[in-house]
């Protein structure tokens, strides 16, 4: 009567390759969250296909119920002028993004071009792409 043995089979592997994967996962992640813009609302932008290359100090927005924010904090519009003048007042070149829900309308984004162009500031209109 002969015995049969079953070889046992090693669940060693190596390590080497995942610690790879994990750490490029992470490099990227770094990467990417490091373009998202942390001082912006949600808002339904415009679409357009054009986009620029400038890079704005501040941004001010304008949600769908006419609130205006400076970055993320909400002004009273009566305020937007002096704060903005207290924010930028040592920058060589001023820009303003200006984010503006799509269903405001147009007599609100012109209120902030006023502002931008009386104390000569660069403004950015930011859209979504198309």
């Amino acid at each position: 009567m002969a015995l049969k043995t079953r070889n046992k089979v090693s669940a060693a592997f190596s390590m080497s390759s995942m610690t790879d994967i994990v750490f490029l996962l992470l490099i990227f992640f770094m990467v990417t969250s490091t373009l998202i813009s942390p001082n912006a609302l949600k808002l339904l932008l415009p679409k357009s296909s054009n986009q620029t290359a400038a890079k704005p100090i501040t941004t001010v927005s304008i949600d769908k119920n006419f609130n205006f924010y400076l970055e993320t904090t909400p002004v009273p519009f009566s305020q937007l002028e002096h704060k903005l003048q207290r924010k930028l007042s040592n920058e060589e070149d001023p820009t303003i993004s200006l984010h503006v829900d799509k269903s405001v309308p147009m007599e609100q984004v012109v209120k902030v071009m006023n502002i931008a162009k009386n104390n000569k500031y660069k403004l950015i209109l930011a859209t979504r792409a198309k």
